[in-house]
């Protein structure tokens, strides 16, 4: 995450990307935007807010050789002269649009901004910060007619989240440059993250974490629900999340031991999917490591607990509660209507 502080832009320019797939071209500017106050107090927050609780952090990456990568080599050269910033950022644009390979891709303003004096983990240093408009808001403006005011509809840009952006971080450790994404509309989960800014998760414990918790969702989904059912799926899901609360580190031996603890014959399964989770995904899921409370936060807001019912009845589970399922509530079959039934037990309604 960064701090903003000190923060200030000190070039800024404009551009419209379109979708190669549909033939609509982009359109560029000529030169960067001088700002008047008001709008340079609104578009500096703008830019930056969402990056303010970003726990995840990324590095380039190429196939071949990281310097290959197109955004790599476009940053870096302006770091090194900022005054070709209005080529370079021209060129990133074009880079973005070879990457709009499907009509699905949305057309748009693209942002290019050069920050100073940005802090990235104490260090106080630039940043080059990618920000894709894809949608727009209806506002009203009024005017004066005659005497009279009168009103019509205009589009313009929400202050209130960014759709795509990227800040990339003058600084580099072990791995490469600090890159810091968001994607609020994630349409095409490639197209922004793989395809435009080719990145990889940084080898920390943030992607430790977030490695093991997106295994145990995908184990949950596709091993626990399909042969066991969903109670079954969301009281591992909780204990997954009660033993990362408890614990600091990781240890694979002692999840399986405590998690499976009323079924051992989960664990074999558990041993088997890892291996195919990490050959499918091209990651490596570390036995011990760490745990970053922030990403476990992030990834249990995303975890689905809900059972649905085909009577139109959802019954939802508390991830943080992870007995309650098998304590309070039992599942079996009726004779008389030849239906299933869960049996709920409670003490008062709320």
């Amino acid at each position: 995450m960064i701090k903003r502080t000190r923060a200030a832009i000190s070039k800024f320019i404009i551009h419209k990307v379109g979708n190669k797939f549909n033939s609509a071209t982009n359109v560029f500017s000529e030169d960067v935007i001088t700002f008047d106050e008001e709008s340079y107090e609104l578009m500096k927050p703008f830019l930056l807010k969402s990056f303010g609780n970003v726990a995840e952090s990324f590095r380039f990456n190429h196939h071949a050789n990281i310097e290959l990568n197109e955004l790599n080599n476009y940053t870096s050269e302006i770091f090194t002269d900022n005054s070709t910033f209005v080529d370079v950022s021209k060129h990133i644009v074009n880079h973005l649009y070879e990457q709009s390979n499907s009509a699905q891709i949305k057309t748009g303003d693209v942002i290019i901004a050069l920050f100073e004096d940005i802090e990235y983990k104490d260090v106080v240093t630039q940043a080059i910060g990618i920000f894709k408009i894809e949608n727009k808001i209806n506002f009203f403006q009024t005017f004066m007619e005659k005497d009279s005011l009168d009103v019509f509809v205009q589009q313009g840009i929400s202050t209130k989240r960014l759709d795509k952006g990227c800040l990339i971080i003058n600084s580099s450790d072990a791995e490469g440059r600090v890159v810091l994404s968001v994607d609020n509309n994630n349409y095409d989960a490639q197209y922004w993250g793989k395809n435009f800014l080719n990145v990889k998760y940084a080898d920390d414990n943030n992607q430790h974490t977030q490695n093991y918790i997106e295994m145990c969702k995908d184990f949950s989904e596709e091993i626990i629900k399909e042969d066991f059912g969903v109670q079954e799926k969301s009281k591992f899901l909780a204990k997954t999340v009660d033993f990362f609360k408890e614990n600091e580190d990781v240890n694979i031996e002692d999840f399986k031991e405590e998690v499976f603890e009323e079924n051992e014959d989960f664990k074999p399964l558990f041993d088997d999917y890892k291996k195919q989770f990490e050959e499918l995904n091209d990651v490596l899921v570390r036995n011990q490591f760490a745990i970053s409370d922030i990403v476990l936060k992030k990834q249990k807001q995303k975890m689905k607990t809900e059972i649905k019912l085909d009577t139109n009845i959802e019954i939802k589970l508390d991830i943080d509660a992870p007995d309650a399922s098998s304590e309070y509530l039992e599942k079996g079959y009726d004779e008389e209507k030849k239906m299933k039934y869960y049996k709920v037990f409670f003490n008062e309604e709320n």
